[in-house]
């Protein structure tokens, strides 16, 4: 939390391109009041605590801003996708999809309902909301955030009606659906990225992970144990003569991505220091084709699918006992420590979150609106990339004194480089992929 003198100043000046794409005055001195009272002290981060650690004679102009005023969100949202890039991005950035829950009492607030929630690992009656994170070198800024509407809502037309829920929002959409459109408008917006990276509750989906191909993007996903995949070498054999089957089929059974794994070599990979040492676990992969192609009878079983795009199919076994099952189409070449390396970089937008809420009251709004919820959480994220911008400046003028401190005295001990292996093979691999910026196109 900003603490010094100086921040508002400061603050002021990095909201300028936010500010102008907001237009009218008002609504720039409210946008910036908001947000310097998200980042300011105080527990609880609603509207009416807020206006009064403001000094503002009532919580009126506030809630107008966020709730009611009429103004459009997708400028401001695309110049934090921009600033995202310009303080994480680039081709050894992460693009991480995720969603986080937002517990509610009561079933008004707009998308509320029971349903799963991730970051608590059960049901819960909730808000969830799909979110995008761009990070680099383990530091996040999230710059997207967009509310999912269980089937309930989306068949109560009144419902939707009355928390103003925009009619393009008002037919059915998956959250890897969502994914998919908040990552078109990071592109548009110029974010640029490595990999894309998700939970299994993303990479189970085989449309996703197709429309994520389809783009040309390198992507390491989550899936469960059971997901079944075919050998790399599998073939497609043509009906014999004479065959009443009409269709080819794969010359190979597929299996889950638990037996796959199961013969095969494991071995100890860290992936990165902690702050209590190093993090490890031990890690197997196998090339493999993906069993998501196209459905038909195989073998005389019904349902089957034929085999799809190749891929790695990952596992780790932690130190817990617990086993975790991944895949990802990042080159057939790469070496183990950049897999597991690719795979573990997701930490960093769970760690955003926390934050998000913790520190700057992503789960405080108190507005029940599909238009004051996005606002409120479009400020949590300016807020959340200001500060980041801080941290970052002050890290770069530290590693600025200590080198000029260092220059000043003679080298008593060699120099060890901070990273892992690990760290360091996912640096150049990551280097090699094609650059994911798209200003230019």
């Amino acid at each position: 939390m900003a603490s010094d003198t100086g921040w508002r100043a400061e603050l002021e000046a990095w909201l300028r391109p936010f500010l102008e794409a907001l237009g009218h005055p008002a609504r720039r001195a409210m946008c910036q009041l908001y947000v310097a009272g998200l980042i300011g002290p105080g527990e609880r981060k609603s509207i009416q605590p807020l206006a009064e650690r403001l000094g503002l004679p009532s919580h009126d102009a506030l809630h107008h801003f966020i709730a009611a005023g009429i103004w459009d969100a997708e400028p401001l949202e695309a110049v934090l996708a921009r600033e995202a890039d310009r303080l994480v991005g680039g081709r050894d950035a992460f693009l991480i999809v995720d969603d986080t829950a937002l517990p509610k009492k009561g079933m008004r607030s707009v998308g509320v309902a029971p349903q799963y929630a991730s970051v608590l690992g059960k049901n819960a009656n909730c808000q969830v909301l799909v979110s995008l994170t761009l990070a680099r070198r383990e530091v996040p800024v999230p710059f997207a955030l967009r509310l999912f509407l269980p089937e309930d809502w989306i068949a109560d037309a009144a419902r939707l009606e009355r928390a103003g829920v925009p009619e393009t929002w008002r037919t059915p959409r998956t959250k890897p659906e969502i994914a998919l459109v908040e990552i078109d408008r990071a592109i548009a917006a110029g974010a640029r990225f490595g990999c894309v990276l998700a939970d299994a509750g993303y990479g189970i989906s085989a449309s996703f992970r197709a429309g994520l191909s389809a783009r040309g993007l390198r992507w390491a996903v989550g899936i469960p144990r059971t997901l079944k995949v075919y050998p790399a070498d599998v073939t497609l054999l043509a009906p014999p003569a004479g065959s009443r089957r009409k269709l080819s089929e794969p010359d190979q059974r597929s299996r889950s991505a638990e037996r796959v794994l199961a013969d095969a070599a494991w071995r100890r990979v860290v992936w990165r220091r902690g702050t209590k040492g190093r993090l490890s676990a031990y890690f197997a992969a196998v090339r493999i084709r993906v069993a998501d192609g196209p459905a038909q009878q195989i073998g005389g079983r019904p349902a089957q699918h034929l085999p799809g795009e190749e891929a790695w199919v990952v596992g780790e076994r932690r130190a817990s006992g617990e086993t975790k099952y991944y895949l990802s189409n990042l080159p057939a070449d790469v070496e183990l420590t950049t897999l597991a390396a690719t795979i573990k970089a997701r930490w960093a937008c769970e760690q955003a979150h926390q934050q998000l809420k913790e520190e700057l009251g992503l789960d405080h709004f108190e507005g029940r609106s599909w238009t004051g919820l996005h606002r409120h959480a479009l400020m949590t994220m300016l807020a959340y990339a200001f500060l980041q911008r801080r941290r970052l400046v002050r890290a770069k003028r530290g590693k600025k004194a200590h080198r000029t401190s260092a220059a000043a005295e003679p080298a008593r001990h060699p120099r060890r480089h901070p990273s892992t292996p690990a760290a360091r093979a996912l640096a150049t691999t990551l280097s090699t992929l094609p650059q994911m910026d798209h200003r230019s196109t």
